[in-house]
């Protein structure tokens, strides 16, 4: 099934192109782009600011801590790094200030007990962050599109309103990219979000800014959303942890854009956070009644488990090769699970791995059941506005006239050549089903695959568009529709995180959670930017 020399030329010219314009946006920033005396923000010197959310909760249950000196010190950190990293694209710093006063009058006039308040309020003034594609009342909703900067969000997302009913309280909204469909966050509204752990370098996308507001201490639990790697990519870059849950969990309901049709089958929100503990009490919350699906109360024993791994796609020539450092922590892992831990740990070769980008292109291309074509991404361009015409984008983006980004007018301009056409889309349907069955019979109910997070670590700003099918390593768990936790592996030597992704078979998310808190407890988890 190898490519055509006619299609080799294609992608060739493609990433030419992007090579190109990723040269004149790396001159761009270092004639204009902005100066700060530090490459990363200061360490963090606030205690609070070094606890999960569990620990948060409990400390102010227990009245030991105050919500409103716990905000404040989001508050005060969030002043002081975010003008570095451009994370937090919108404040609601007086009504969280209200909130956690309301949560200390609360707790000051009830006695009620510890047992009894983490029942109803498991998140009881722990402060938040929301990517700002999801509805938060009160704050704008563009995603990132300049024809939507004067939508406001009346209402709440639905997992939004979940966290706020379980006592957690919204400090703002963070950057994303361009309609949520670039791995890395930039749009004309808000710019650029940066990297705490080098500010040349990219966050990901699209829940960029969520990535590197956690990052960087500015939050500590977040929420992000996933088609193709959207929560996991930039929790690798920014070294923290992000899961994307089984489909159909956790509820999509009032984000945009909205995926609709088949595609609506694998777009999953979910939690971003600092602290392994805090995934599993998350996605607890966000996941509402959808919870029953998930088996996240049973005992994990990790020596059980049957551990594999790979460490590369098996030679896509449409994808960069894995770097040697993340090959070499992934051996680490191999290593310490096989002669620490004890338990079984199986090399595979997925033949079939090496399709990624394309598994999740067929997907992105299929039909809805009713055979209507999904939404077209120039369609939602023109969302509040015009209709676009990408070739005419492009020109205006060469004049530095255009509202849209490059990644975006890109997009649009080869949405019908990227599409998949009912013959292609059948051909690697059938691949996509026959890698799916073989994943899910090796894994079964007690096994996980451990596979790098992306190809490199973050690049820096704008060589994503030399590299635009990269995001593959994450997009093709989308497209087989497998639950994947990322979890950090400390830093490289050029301070840059490392990590992988853990993957089970639908509906055992319980599975890839255990192992992110012993991988945690084991690699040191997420490491403070500016402390090395």
């Amino acid at each position: 099934m190898a490519p055509s020399f006619t299609v080799r030329i294609q992608w060739f010219l493609l990433r030419a192109l992007g090579f190109l314009i990723g040269l004149v946006g790396r001159a761009a920033l270092v004639l204009t782009g902005p100066k700060f005396a530090s490459k990363t923000p200061r360490p963090v010197t606030e205690p609070l600011l070094l606890l999960s959310g569990m620990q948060l909760a409990k400390l102010i249950r227990q009245r030991k801590v105050k919500c409103i000196d716990v905000v404040q010190a989001y508050i005060n950190r969030i002043r002081d790094v975010n003008p570095m990293i451009n994370g937090i694209v919108k404040y609601r710093f007086e009504e969280a200030m209200k909130e956690a006063h309301a949560v200390d009058q609360k707790l000051a006039e009830k006695q009620e007990d510890e047992a009894s308040l983490e029942k109803k309020w498991p998140f009881l003034g722990v402060p938040f962050t929301v990517k700002e594609a999801f509805q938060l009342q009160g704050m704008p909703n563009s995603s990132g599109l300049m024809n939507r900067r004067d939508a406001i969000s009346k209402t709440d997302a639905t997992v939004v309103a979940l966290l706020k009913e379980a006592g957690a309280i919204p400090l703002g909204i963070t950057n994303c990219s361009e309609l949520c469909m670039w791995y890395e966050s930039s749009n004309k509204i808000y710019g650029r979000s940066n990297n705490p752990y080098d500010l040349q370098h990219t966050v990901g996308g699209s829940s960029g800014g969520e990535g590197c507001t956690l990052a960087a201490a500015c939050s500590v639990i977040g929420v992000g959303s996933d088609i193709g790697g959207s929560i996991r990519m930039p929790a690798f870059f920014n070294g923290i942890f992000g899961h994307k849950p089984s489909p159909g969990v956790v509820p999509n309901k009032g984000q945009f854009p909205l995926a609709v049709g088949v595609q609506a089958l694998f777009q999953c929100t979910g939690p971003m956070c600092r602290y392994a503990e805090d995934l599993t009490p998350m996605l607890k919350v966000m996941a509402g009644p959808g919870i029953k699906r998930l088996k996240l109360d049973a005992k994990v024993h990790l020596k059980d488990l049957k551990f594999y791994w790979m460490e590369h796609d098996g030679g896509s020539f449409l994808i960069s090769k894995v770097d040697q450092d993340l090959i070499l922590a992934q051996k680490k892992v191999v290593v310490h699970l096989e002669t620490i831990l004890g338990a079984s740990v199986q090399h595979v070769k997925l033949k079939k791995m090496k399709y990624s980008f394309q598994l999740w292109a067929t997907m992105m291309s299929a039909k809805g059941q009713d055979g209507k074509e999904r939404l077209k991404f120039v369609d939602l361009l023109g969302d509040h506005g015009k209709h676009v015409t990408p070739l005419w984008e492009l020109i205006k983006w060469c004049l530095g006239l255009s509202v849209h980004t490059i990644p975006s007018i890109g997009l649009a301009l080869l949405e019908e050549k990227l599409k998949y056409n009912n013959e292609k889309c059948q051909k690697f349907k059938a691949v996509e089903e026959s890698l799916r069955k073989e994943l899910v019979e090796m894994l079964g109910d007690d096994g996980v695959f451990l596979y790098p997070s992306h190809p490199t670590v973050a690049p820096k700003h704008h060589v994503p568009l030399t590299r635009p099918f990269n995001f593959a390593y994450t997009g093709v768990f989308s497209a087989l529709g497998f639950p994947v936790t990322q979890c950090p592996l400390g830093l490289n030597a050029k301070g840059l995180p490392l990590g992988i992704q853990v993957v089970a078979a639908p509906f055992n998310d319980h599975l890839t959670l255990a192992v992110a808190q012993y991988l945690e407890k084991t690699f040191g988890g997420w490491v403070c930017p500016g402390k090395f």
